[in-house]
C-alpha cells in the first residue's frame, strides 16, 4: 500500500520537471529539510511581508515594479544553489510557475513548486514576517 502511494502519480505533480506542492507539504520540507527558499515577488510585496528565510529574486515586472532585466531570475539564477531541493512561491501560484520552468530549463532538478503561493500559505494559518 505504501509503495502505491509513494509511487502512484498525483495530477500535475510534474508538468514540466518540477513538481507541485500544497502548502502543507512546503511547511513539512522547510521544516524538516535544507531547502533554498525562493520568493519571485516584487520588491514591495517581499518587504510587505514573506516567509522567513525566503530568499528574493523577481521573476517578472509585475504589480507595477520596474525592475531592469539583469535584476530578474533569468538573469541572477545562478545565484539559486544547484545542490539543493528550491521551494518557489509567489503571491498566488502563477508567477511561481514560470519561475520553477526557468529553473528547470537551466538545469535544476530539485524544484517545487508551492500551490497558491503566499495567499494559501497565510490563509493556512503559517506565519510570515515583514521587512517593513
Amino acid at each position: 500500500m505504501i509503495a502505491i502511494l509513494i509511487f502512484a502519480p498525483r495530477g500535475g505533480d510534474r508538468p514540466s520537471g518540477f513538481t507541485n506542492v500544497s502548502v502543507e507539504e512546503a511547511k513539512e520540507l522547510l521544516d524538516e529539510e535544507d531547502v533554498f527558499l525562493l520568493d519571485v515577488r516584487t520588491p514591495p510585496e517581499f518587504n510587505s511581508f514573506h516567509i522567513e528565510g525566503a530568499t528574493l529574486i523577481p521573476v517578472t515586472n509585475s504589480s507595477g515594479s520596474s525592475l531592469s532585466s539583469d535584476k530578474l531570475l533569468e538573469a541572477r539564477v545562478d545565484e539559486v544553489p544547484e545542490n539543493k531541493k528550491i521551494l518557489v512561491y509567489c503571491r498566488s501560484g502563477h508567477r511561481s510557475i514560470s519561475a520553477s520552468k526557468i529553473l528547470v530549463n537551466a538545469g535544476y532538478s530539485q524544484v517545487y513548486n508551492m500551490e497558491g503561493g503566499i495567499n494559501a500559505w497565510t490563509g493556512a494559518g503559517y506565519p510570515v514576517v515583514s521587512s517593513e
